[in-house]
């Protein structure tokens, strides 16, 4: 069985990026409570995985030698 393949249309960065700012969008329309806490959360997942993947990307990141 073949796996399927797919090219990124974006980078990683990028689409994280867009989609933390999206959901910052749609969070600061909900009302206070549970919902838009867990909205807020997944912005701070999606920040953070940006962040990540950036920091291991940088050219400054060597090899152990």
């Amino acid at each position: 069985m073949q796996r399927r393949r797919f090219k990124k249309r974006i980078p990683l960065e990028e689409f994280l990026a867009d989609q933390a700012r999206r959901l910052r969008e749609e969070a600061e329309l909900l009302p206070h409570g549970p919902v838009r806490d867990e909205a807020l959360r997944k912005v701070r997942q999606a920040e953070a995985g940006s962040h990540m993947s950036e920091w291991l990307n940088s050219p400054g990141l060597q090899t152990p030698k």
